[in-house]
């Protein structure tokens, strides 16, 4: 029996972000023993010739002058950003609260998307990011658990990523792929370069070589994306990001003895579920002229990963 193409898309997202939980596995295992600006360093340099092969492809006429300097700026800082607060966040907190939070993305993307991208958010998707904070209250539980810089950080990186979101679909019609890309990868380079200093700690070769895992990971999860939203519709695909929250109870039970207790299990269901409502209505006729919730198909604090949206218009997706 053939398999549809919607099915195809959602078994490569599934995939892809398995591969990314794994990732995140060895980002919370580095972090009991590095900085992670040290952490961040090291993965994004070892990136650097994966980012080339993509960088490379872009055979489109121009410079590397970009046509939004201030919007591409600010972009390059929200990724170097996040990407620190990510790696922070996953380091210091178990990874079921880290990815309930990161899941507020798609919120926090409709409600920039106002003064950013123009668009109008009806009663519907209000009621969704409403909904949304909510389960992030359940989650975090202020005042009933301890709130720490891990949990701070922790939004630092969902507001980074969803930043980063809203401002590609903004300027990425008009700025070329290479753009898009050298940019922010050359603001966590040196940002985190310059700060190395303060914080570097001699590493042995098995850890070495787990930063480079890091890398390899996050690409070949990007490029799994780009198979997922080849194959299927980025509503069937988009949702295949909470397979995360599963992946979180089953390492935190085998790896770091912990276990989700109800309140995170019904935050997060209330999260996933004002994220799902939002995607439908993106897909489905809710009104959005950008859609900018659906076309946020990377994930951004991780190294080695590249805008999978300006690959796909590039290949005439």
């Amino acid at each position: 029996m053939a398999i549809s193409n919607n099915l195809k898309g959602a078994l490569c997202a599934f995939a892809a972000f398995s591969i990314y939980s794994a990732h995140d596995v060895i980002i919370r295992f580095l972090g009991g023993s590095y900085a992670p600006m040290q952490v961040l360093f090291f993965a994004s340099l070892m990136s650097f010739p994966l980012l080339t092969l993509m960088l490379v492809q872009d055979a489109t006429p121009g410079t590397l002058r970009p046509v939004h300097p201030w919007w591409t700026a600010l972009r390059s800082a929200a990724m170097a950003l996040g990407g620190l607060c990510g790696f922070f966040a996953f380091s210091t907190l178990p990874m079921a609260q880290v990815y309930s939070i990161l899941f507020t993305v798609p919120l926090l993307i409709t409600l920039m998307s106002i003064p950013i991208l123009g668009e109008r958010v009806g009663l519907h998707r209000t009621f969704a990011v409403i909904l949304g904070l909510v389960g992030v209250i359940v989650v975090v539980r202020p005042g009933a658990t301890v709130f720490t810089m891990g949990h701070v950080a922790a939004f630092i990186a969902a507001i980074c990523v969803a930043l980063q979101s809203v401002i590609a679909r903004r300027i990425g019609k008009e700025e070329r792929q290479i753009v898009m890309m050298l940019y922010p990868f050359a603001a966590v380079f040196l940002i985190m370069g310059t700060g190395l200093g303060f914080v570097y700690k001699p590493m042995p070769l098995s850890d070495f070589a787990a930063m480079g895992a890091i890398s390899v990971m996050g690409f070949a999860a990007a490029y799994l994306l780009v198979m997922a939203y080849r194959a299927g519709e980025a509503a069937f695909v988009a949702p295949m990001q909470y397979v995360q929250i599963i992946w979180a109870a089953i390492y935190g039970v085998l790896l770091f003895d912990e276990t989700m207790d109800g309140p995170t299990w019904i935050g997060a269901a209330i999260i996933i579920a004002s994220g799902l409502y939002i995607v439908a209505r993106e897909a489905f006729g809710g009104g959005s002229e950008n859609r900018p919730v659906l076309r946020t198909r990377s994930r951004a604090i991780s190294p080695g990963t590249f805008r999978v949206s300006q690959y796909l218009k590039k290949k005439g997706s």
